[in-house]
């Protein structure tokens, strides 16, 4: 079992910055790949980014690739993600999540209760 708690989220303008951090308990996050993911109000759950136990290969959708990196310390058992030139459209609930293998789907084991992101223009 692994305990996920994220944190970092806000209040910010519209080409702002924030960096969520997941932090985990429980289990080594080292035996875990991460995962980001965010729910608008009316939406499904959508995938933001994602990295593999090792630390490399990561992974982003389309929507914030160059704008988003995902990374981890797993020394702090602690997975950051760094969101640049924010939009308003970036608005949502951010959850981070843990699984035995990398996935760009859902397919996640332990989920944490969400940070709130919201992006003014």
């Amino acid at each position: 079992q692994v305990q996920l708690v994220e944190s970092g989220g806000g209040l910010v303008q519209a080409g702002g910055s924030l960096r969520l951090s997941c932090a985990a308990s429980g289990r080594t996050l080292s035996s875990y790949a991460m995962g980001w993911f965010r729910q608008a109000p009316g939406k499904e759950r959508e995938f933001v980014a994602a990295i593999p136990r090792g630390g490399g290969g990561t992974y982003y959708a389309d929507s914030v690739k160059g704008r988003f990196t995902i990374s981890r310390d797993n020394a702090k058992n602690t997975v950051y993600l760094q969101m640049n030139n924010l939009k308003p459209e970036d608005t949502a609930v951010y959850y981070c999540a843990a699984a035995r293998v990398v996935s760009t789907t859902p397919k996640y084991d332990y989920w944490g209760q969400g940070t709130q992101v919201t992006v003014s223009s």
